[in-house]
């Protein structure tokens, strides 16, 4: 089974992302779940959000712990919660910012993982210039599936152009495809 939870302020698409994440694992023909844990559920709140995958039929039901992944969609929560609590050794960290790790405060972090298992995305500056607006859920599962290979792109654009419909749903495609291959460049350098 394969973990993850991401983190984020309400409003950007936190729970949305989980779920687009588990019906394109759905699509891969895999089991998979999404939920959210909300606190205070206002925007601009920290938000939680779970999904697993599994090979198999999955019968837990409670927050995950011990994550193999973190997509953190607001870094102004790196130091307001502890996001990376309980993540694997070997585990995966997606952070959308325009800043480097090192500037992050992240780069021992970083340097005590795997290679290539811990990147930063500016994948707001991704959805702006796709979609418009701030909000890089679409971004992040594309550079997520670059990141992990938990999930194809493939299934990813199919679930987000099944969510949006159009020409949104066109521009969040889009969005997560550059992020994609934006991160598929940076893991080959």
């Amino acid at each position: 089974m394969f973990e993850i939870r991401l983190h984020g302020r309400g409003g950007q698409g936190v729970v949305t992302a989980a779920e687009l994440l588990s019906v394109a694992a759905f699509d891969e023909g895999r089991h998979a779940q999404a939920f959210p844990s909300f606190g205070s559920e206002r925007m601009g709140a920290p938000v939680a959000s779970y999904c697993r995958i599994s090979d198999r039929e999955i019968r837990l039901r409670e927050p995950i712990l011990a994550p193999d992944a973190l997509i953190i969609q607001d870094a102004t929560l790196l130091h307001a919660l502890d996001v990376f609590a309980g993540l694997k050794p070997d585990g995966f960290v997606l952070i959308n910012s325009a800043r480097s790790l090192a500037d992050l405060g992240l780069a021992d972090f970083a340097a005590a993982r795997p290679v290539h298992h811990v990147h930063s995305l500016a994948a707001t500056e991704i959805a702006l210039r796709h979609i418009g607006r701030p909000l890089p859920n679409a971004a992040l599962l594309g550079a997520f599936a670059a990141l992990t290979g938990a999930v194809g792109l493939g299934p990813v654009l199919k679930a987000i152009r099944a969510r949006f419909a159009g020409p949104v749903g066109e521009a969040n495609a889009a969005a997560s495809l550059e992020a994609h291959d934006t991160l598929t460049r940076e893991a080959t350098c």
